[in-house]
């Protein structure tokens, strides 16, 4: 079975890879249609194949207006000459649409369609954007989702038919916990001996990391590590930061990973607003204990053992939670033990990767008949 793997704006690409490289493990030939980006080692399977389909005509460095201009100008010939590459496709799968107000009247047409929602409803959305998804989500043949949440969410925010999605969780990052040349801990962060608590990925208003701080407030003997390039002005979250936070405001690259989440005694997540997130199957992958905010598709987290839910709202919930775990190593070991395990079994890529299989058999039938 041919698959083609399909993400314009290269939004997801630790996904992207460990899920082709999944995909080809099982016999499908895959390849991953996306825009210019460092992917790191492609895995190493003759099947599977990286084409830099999107951003012809990118310009400039990343985030600069000029590198969003000519990204936005590529977007239309680009994914015109995409859909002549999917004829040869037995499936289509699209990871991300980079400008769903007029991506949707361009995806391939008489090909079996599929659409991973890895956020279900854009948190700042821009004029269209939200109806351009409704159009494209009505356009696929099966909507992929990672929670139940997610899949309740898109029937009653977005229409889609219940028996157009399928629930098919996100996968463990594991492949970070096997990088050889990984780095030391940030020089930022050396020089401390008791317990940390990680906050770790980019920053953003969503992300809760004002309700940490201020939870973090009368905790003595650990310290809270904030890590992460910020998308806001963080000056007034470091101002009111009391004691005890450390902030690390870059991009962090993969092999400076491991050191971090290695050395945390526990990861949080204090989001508002989340369906999932890659930061906590970064976790699970290195089976750091996790504390995540009782919403969205971490309920099925803490379902399956590998972290403790606190009430998102609630700044003494968080601090209770956080004073309770600094303190229980036991408690903490349970959750690290609970991690590994869901990484090994429920978040395991080749269980996800064949479910994927399943999905796409089953549409490719579909169109033969």
């Amino acid at each position: 079975m041919d698959i083609h793997v399909v993400d314009p704006p290269a939004y997801t690409p630790p996904y992207d890879r460990a899920l082709c490289g999944a995909l080809a493990r099982a016999g499908a030939d895959v390849t991953l249609h996306t825009a210019p980006f460092s992917y790191g080692a492609v895995p190493a399977a003759i099947n599977f194949k990286v084409e830099e389909s999107f951003g012809s005509m990118l310009r400039g460095t990343p985030g600069s207006a000029q590198r969003t201009a000519t990204r936005l100008a590529s977007e239309v010939p680009d994914m015109l000459r995409y859909r002549r590459s999917a004829q040869a496709a037995d499936v289509v799968h699209f990871q991300w649409l980079a400008l769903p107000q007029i991506d949707w009247a361009l995806l391939p047409a008489d090909r079996p369609l599929v659409i991973t929602a890895h956020d279900v409803i854009p948190r700042a959305p821009r004029p269209g954007q939200v109806e351009g998804l409704r159009r494209a989500y009505a356009r696929a043949d099966a909507v992929v989702v990672h929670s139940e949440d997610g899949r309740e969410r898109l029937q009653r925010e977005l229409g889609v038919p219940p028996e157009r999605i399928s629930v098919i969780a996100h996968g463990a990052f594991t492949e970070l916990t096997e990088i050889a040349d990984r780095a030391p801990l940030p020089a930022e962060l050396e020089g401390f001996d008791g317990p940390v608590v990680l906050c770790f990925g980019r920053m953003a208003p969503y992300k809760g990391l004002d309700l940490a701080i201020e939870a973090w407030r009368g905790i003595e003997g650990a310290q809270l590590w904030v890590v992460g390039l910020p998308t806001y002005d963080t000056a007034a979250l470091k101002a009111s930061a009391p004691d005890g936070v450390r902030f690390v405001e870059r991009f962090v690259d993969d092999r400076e990973i491991p050191a971090l989440f290695e050395r945390a005694d526990l990861a949080l997540l204090p989001y508002r607003e989340i369906d999932h997130s890659g930061v906590c199957f970064t976790a699970m992958a290195f089976g750091t204990p996790m504390l995540l905010s009782d919403i969205g598709g971490f309920r099925e987290i803490a379902d399956a053992g590998a972290a403790e839910l606190f009430s998102g709202s609630s700044v003494e919930a968080l601090h209770t939670a956080l004073l309770r775990l600094i303190d229980d190593r036991e408690a903490r070991d349970t959750l690290a033990v609970g991690a590994r395990r869901a990484a090994r079994e429920r978040y395991d890529w080749d269980s996800i990767a064949a479910l994927h299989l399943e999905l796409y058999t089953r549409l490719s039938g579909r169109l033969r008949r």
